[in-house]
């Protein structure tokens, strides 16, 4: 659909592009903050991932590579990478199960819960800045749903009462 061909019904209105596109904005600036600050403390966006996935499974979650690579959306071999580096580092220690030995459990270690708290502090106080800005584009787009079909539940209230539509008023040019 182009802008111009009016003959075309529009679906979506411009007001749901923008603010789309506001909160893919603000999603990418979170994530670009948090990138800093994991190297601004010597490790890389990943592994401050890692570390935080670990440190925020439920309780009774264990703590498996197969869960971590499910929580990051990586490859098995590619978490088991991230796991290596960590374990180099001392941030991490990987158990055998007791029941079955083939099962790898990871851990933090105290060096990386310092680590993660050092940028989980910075992250919050981020967040806390700009995170009325995200739960506002957030909130426009799941308001918008509702604004829509109660706008259509409205027009169709009134076709079925015989009322007429109100006239919207017309931008002035």
């Amino acid at each position: 659909m182009t802008r111009g061909n009016t003959a075309m019904k529009k679906t979506i209105r411009d007001d749901r592009y923008r603010s789309l596109a506001e909160l893919r904005f603000r999603i990418r600036l979170f994530l670009q903050q948090g990138d800093v600050a994991a190297r601004e403390v010597g490790v890389e966006p990943q592994q401050y991932q890692l570390l935080l996935a670990i440190r925020g499974l439920e309780p009774g979650t264990k703590c498996t590579i197969r869960t971590l690579s499910e929580r990051l959306l990586l490859k098995h071999h590619s978490t088991v990478e991230l796991v290596d580096r960590l374990e180099a580092n001392d941030l991490v220690i990987r158990s055998r199960g007791q029941e079955d030995r083939r099962q790898v459990f990871v851990h933090l270690q105290p060096k990386g819960e310092q680590l993660l708290e050092e940028i989980v502090r910075k992250r919050l106080k981020d967040l806390n800045a700009g995170g009325r800005a995200f739960v506002k584009a957030l909130a426009s787009l799941l308001d918008g749903d509702r604004n829509s079909s109660n706008a259509a539940t409205q027009s169709a209230s009134r076709a079925a009462s015989g009322r007429a539509p109100r006239a919207r008023p017309r931008p002035m040019k």
